[in-house]
């Protein structure tokens, strides 16, 4: 699997409608279509991909905590808005797009630095035009509950 490095990494306009999103999805877990440049920046992979639903693992590093020195509100945000949104993307027909719209999050709890964990987005409604999606972060070992989210995205043809 490799990471965008440049925009000439990122996967064409052709190649997103050539494919439906669960297409383009399993492509990128198979290390087919790079992965975001973002994902390396926050230290997070695509792990797994089903019919609305997709895991990424990761882990926080101390690059990512806030002044305080706990994990910063955007990592947790960046990969529950990533694993909500990507799961979407597997339910998106071939020939169409989608983007966020907007979408909630909830911490539980403060992950420590370098814990592993996995980020769950499933898809709970997925019309013509829009989606609504639902996430949790949790301890990959434990299984606690680090956080929560939900969002809603728009459909469009491409």
């Amino acid at each position: 699997m490799f990471t965008a490095k440049s925009p000439a990494d990122l996967p064409s306009i052709d190649t997103v409608l050539g494919l439906s999103g669960l297409e383009f999805m399993q492509a990128m877990l198979r290390g087919e279509i790079a992965r975001p440049p973002i994902s390396g920046l926050l230290n997070y992979q695509i792990a797994e991909v089903f019919a609305g639903q997709v895991a990424f693992h990761g882990a926080p590093e101390f690059a990512h905590t806030n002044p305080m020195g706990g994990v910063h509100g955007g990592w947790y945000g960046t990969l529950l808005d990533s694993c909500m949104a990507c799961a979407v993307m597997t339910m998106v027909p071939k020939g169409s797009i989608y983007t966020t719209l907007e979408y909630k999050v909830n911490l539980t709890r403060s992950i420590p630095l370098g814990i592993a964990i996995v980020a769950t987005g499933t898809v709970d409604h997925a019309g013509r035009t829009t989606a609504v999606a639902h996430g949790e972060i949790r301890g990959k070992d434990d299984g606690k509950l680090y956080a929560t989210g939900s969002t809603t995205c728009l459909i469009m043809k491409g």
